[in-house]
């Protein structure tokens, strides 16, 4: 049986500091959302790949931009770009980063799953 359940990102049920980012996520019903925060400068080739490995990242995103810009590159070539106001969806194989000198801040939909 399903049950009412709210939690908040000012607690949230585990925080990630990886190298220029900070994950907070919030686990519901089997379900996750993330609070990605990206600083200036930050790029999964430059600051996630040396930990994580592999040539690009291999986590699909689909998530929402709250403040500042997100790039993303397939390893085809095409780009992305998404700003405040976008929901986005990005398959696995790619590079992202942050564009411009303001954070961005976007909620990511369980692809913050992958570590």
């Amino acid at each position: 049986m399903s049950a009412l359940e709210k939690k908040s990102f000012a607690a949230p049920d585990e925080t990630r500091t990886p190298p220029h980012a900070r994950m907070e996520l919030v686990n519901l019903g089997g379900r996750m959302v993330a609070k990605m925060t990206y600083a200036p400068g930050w790029r999964w080739s430059v600051d996630a790949k040396p930990v994580i490995g592999g040539d690009s990242c291999q986590v699909t995103h689909f998530g929402y931009v709250l403040s500042g810009q997100i790039g993303a590159r397939m390893n085809d070539g095409t780009e992305l770009t998404a700003s405040p106001g976008d929901v986005f969806s990005i398959p696995a194989g790619h590079d992202g980063w942050t564009i411009g000198d303001e954070p961005c801040v976007m909620l990511d939909f369980g692809g913050a799953l992958g570590k």
